[in-house]
C-alpha cells in the first residue's frame, strides 16, 4: 500500500516560493526600485494635499475679499450719507444763528420803541419829538406843557432794568400859539391873534445798553413811590434853560 504525504509536500512548495520572493527582494536593485516607488507615491500625496489646500485657502482668501469688498461699498456708502447729513445739519446751524443774530439786532431798537411807547402812554401831554441814538446814547426830544411831566418820564425811563442809565434832563421854556382856542376878532375889523400857551421843551441823553433790551421789563411803574421797599431812587438830573 502506497502512502503519500500530502501536508509535507504543500509545505515544502509554499517554502520554496517565500524563498524565491526572498532572494529577489534581497538584491540591491530591487530594495532601489521598490524605495524608489514608496518615496514617489509619498512624494505625490505630499503634493496633491500641499496643492488641495493651497487652493482651499486660496478660495477661503477670496471669499473673504469679496465679503470685505462688500463691507467696504456698504460703509463708503453710510460715509457718503454722514457727510450728507452733515452738511446738512451745519447748514441748519448756520441758519439758527443767523436767525439769532437778526433777532438780538433788532432786540434794541423794538425794546426802545416799546419802552417810549408805554412811557410816552403813561404821562398825558408828553410828545416826543424825535429819538436819536448816539454812538452808546440815546437822544430824546419833546415837549410838554408842564415840567413835572418832563420828570416824571426821566424817572420812568431810569426803572427799564438797565436798558437806559446816567440820564440828563435839559429843559427849555418857550410859547407858542394855542391853535385850538377860539380867536376873537379885535375892533376895527382886524383879527387877533391866537392867545399863546407855554410849553416846555425837553432833551433827555442818555446811555443805551442794547445787551439788556430782552431782560427790560417796559411796564416797570413811572414814578418814585412805586418803587420796592427801600430802594432809592436815583436822581434825575435837570438843566434849566
Amino acid at each position: 500500500m502506497i502512502k503519500i504525504n500530502l501536508l509535507n509536500s504543500v509545505t515544502e512548495r509554499q517554502g520554496g516560493a517565500v524563498d524565491t520572493v526572498d532572494r529577489k527582494i534581497s538584491g540591491g536593485g530591487s530594495r532601489m526600485l521598490l524605495m524608489s516607488v514608496v518615496v514617489a507615491v509619498l512624494l505625490a500625496a505630499v503634493v496633491g494635499w500641499d496643492v488641495i489646500s493651497s487652493q482651499m485657502a486660496k478660495t477661503d482668501a477670496e471669499r473673504r475679499l469679496d465679503e470685505q469688498k462688500t463691507i467696504a461699498a456698504e460703509l463708503e456708502v453710510v460715509m457718503n450719507e454722514q457727510k450728507d447729513l452733515e452738511g446738512k445739519i451745519a447748514s441748519i446751524d448756520a441758519r439758527i444763528e443767523a436767525i439769532k443774530k437778526l433777532r438780538s439786532s433788532q432786540a434794541g431798537p423794538s425794546a426802545v420803541l416799546e419802552a417810549m411807547r408805554e412811557r410816552v402812554a403813561m404821562v398825558p401831554g408828553l410828545y416826543l419829538e424825535s429819538v436819536e441814538q448816539t454812538g452808546e446814547g440815546l437822544v430824546f426830544k419833546g415837549n410838554s406843557p408842564d415840567e413835572s411831566q418832563v420828570t416824571q418820564f426821566g424817572r420812568s425811563l431810569e426803572f427799564s432794568n438797565g436798558l437806559f442809565s446816567n440820564l440828563n434832563i435839559e429843559t427849555v421854556r418857550a410859547e407858542i400859539q394855542n391853535q385850538n382856542a377860539p380867536v376873537k376878532a379885535s375892533t376895527g375889523g382886524a383879527t387877533a391873534e391866537a392867545p399863546k400857551v407855554q410849553i416846555v421843551n425837553f432833551t433827555i441823553k442818555c446811555a443805551y445798553t442794547p445787551s439788556k433790551a430782552a431782560g427790560a421789563d417796559n411796564r416797570n411803574p413811572t414814578t418814585a413811590s412805586a418803587q420796592a421797599p427801600n430802594q432809592a431812587a436815583q436822581p434825575v438830573q435837570v438843566a434849566k434853560k
